[in-house]
Formats: C-alpha cells, sequence, structure tokens
C-alpha cells in the first residue's frame, strides 16, 4: 500500500466515526450502549450531546489533517507543522489502545464486560491500526 492509500483509508474512517458520533448527537442509538465503559453492568458515564458533537468534530478534523497531510486539501500551514500534529494523533491513538490501565486499552484490569471484551478484540487493535495509519501519513515528506 502507498501513503496515498493509507492516508485515504484514515481520512475515510475519521470522517465515518466523526458522523456515527453526530448521529449519536441528534439522538441515534444504534450501537450507542456498546462503545462507553461499564462499572457493575452500568455506564460509566453518560456523554451530553455537545461532549459527543465535539467528538465528532474532533475527529473530523483528524480527517482533515490527515488530508491536508497527503495533499487531499490545500491549506496554509507547512508540511512540517501537519506531520508534527499527525505525530502527536498518532501518539494519542497509542496511548488509548495501550489504555488507562483500568476500564479502556490493552491493558484495563476491569474485564468480563460487554465493552470490556469489545475493547479488546475491536476497539484497541483499531485505534492502533489507526496510529499506525497516521505515523505513516505523518512520516511522508512534506
Amino acid at each position: 500500500m502507498t501513503i496515498t492509500t493509507f492516508a485515504y483509508i484514515g481520512s475515510l474512517i475519521f470522517t465515518l466515526l466523526g458522523l456515527w458520533h453526530f448521529y449519536w448527537a441528534i439522538g441515534g442509538s444504534l450501537a450507542k450502549g456498546i462503545v462507553i465503559p461499564e462499572v457493575n453492568n452500568n455506564p460509566a458515564f453518560v456523554p451530553s450531546v455537545t461532549a459527543t458533537v465535539a467528538v465528532g468534530l474532533a475527529l473530523i478534523f483528524f480527517a482533515f489533517l490527515v488530508a491536508a497531510k497527503s495533499g487531499f486539501v490545500i491549506v496554509l500551514v507547512s508540511g512540517r507543522a501537519l506531520s508534527w500534529l499527525c505525530f502527536a494523533l498518532a501518539f494519542i491513538l497509542l496511548v488509548r489502545a495501550i489504555g488507562d490501565f483500568h476500564y479502556i486499552g490493552f491493558f484495563k484490569r476491569v474485564r468480563g464486560t460487554r465493552f470490556a471484551h469489545l475493547d479488546t478484540l475491536v476497539y484497541s487493535p483499531f485505534c492502533l491500526f489507526l496510529s499506525l495509519i497516521v505515523y505513516f501519513v505523518a512520516s511522508k515528506e512534506a
């Protein structure tokens, strides 16, 4: 795969995830109950509409960032600055995959919940995958 392919995949994934958050913010419920850590079979927190929209906007920004670094969109920011922003994003995604050592990530202690099972099999590996994609895009020469 080329870096351009990685960038396209990464931008598409971030866009879809952002749109999914907007869907939740306007009241959609599909898969909503399996993406939040659980404590005693209850959600560890209930995100507000504002927080859900903020996450959606951040994910759309990440899609734009990857697209800008790849030259899909033209921005008035240097390639070096875009690279550093992408490296920071790759690091954040890596930290999410590793986790908080309690509820999320590969090294979580709370196991046995529906979320924990999906986090181990899907969410954390997916964050690691995205981290690698963004890292490879960031590594591309400006």
